[in-house]
């Protein structure tokens, strides 16, 4: 595997848009990240960039594709139920991954997190070559076809620092799938300095 180099921030932003922007028709991005990594908003700056480029390019947050409280909470808040039924990854490759290629569509949200209710989001056309950019926690090794995969990691010391007691339980979870996952992202990143990130890529597949 390659070593860690530094990269600035807009150079690590360049870098993933230019590895989007280089594939051609539908294309799935995971930025996967902890939520104290926050990689929606960087998923949301790729897709600003993208659509510069004349890309249609959205964002879809695995936050929208949460378990109903009923199965995320059946066992209590502990690590387990955090990595195994907090989220539904399968309905984010039914309706999204799935969909985009198959139907030349997907759908933006599942469940809406907040009311504990369904979504009642209407699905979306696509079009030939929509980039749709999944950011969220613990994406990799779960099966799911990307074409490009990002990592923003933080080291186990920022993210005891950035959970307090009520959230604990996920830095656990959090800790044990990374250990537990073979899957390599094509970009991981050193992201406890957003300010100076380090990455490790590999070549294009």
């Amino acid at each position: 595997m390659p070593e860690f180099t530094a990269i600035t921030a807009d150079a690590l932003s360049d870098l993933v848009t230019e590895r989007a922007a280089a594939r051609t028709g539908h294309t799935v991005v995971a930025i996967e990240g902890a939520d104290a990594a926050d990689p929606a908003a960087f998923a949301g700056g790729i897709a600003d960039r993208l659509r510069t480029r004349g890309r249609a390019a959205a964002v879809v947050s695995l936050h929208d594709f949460v378990r109903p409280a009923s199965l995320r909470y059946e066992f209590g808040r502990d690590e387990m139920s955090y990595r195994t039924a907090w989220f539904d990854y399968a309905g984010l490759d039914r309706e999204v991954l799935q969909a985009l290629r198959r139907d030349n569509r997907w759908l933006p949200a599942l469940w809406d997190e907040r009311t504990d209710r369904s979504a009642r989001a209407r699905t979306v056309a696509a079009n030939g070559d929509t980039v749709l950019l999944v950011a969220g926690p613990m994406l990799l090794g779960r099966g799911l076809d990307f074409d490009l995969t990002v990592e923003l990691r933080l080291s186990e010391g920022a993210l005891r620092r950035a959970a307090d007691p009520a959230t604990a339980f996920t830095v656990e979870a959090l800790l044990r799938h990374r250990r537990d996952t073979a899957a390599e992202p094509d970009i991981l990143v050193a992201w406890d300095h957003r300010d100076r990130p380090a990455a490790r890529i590999r070549q294009p597949r």
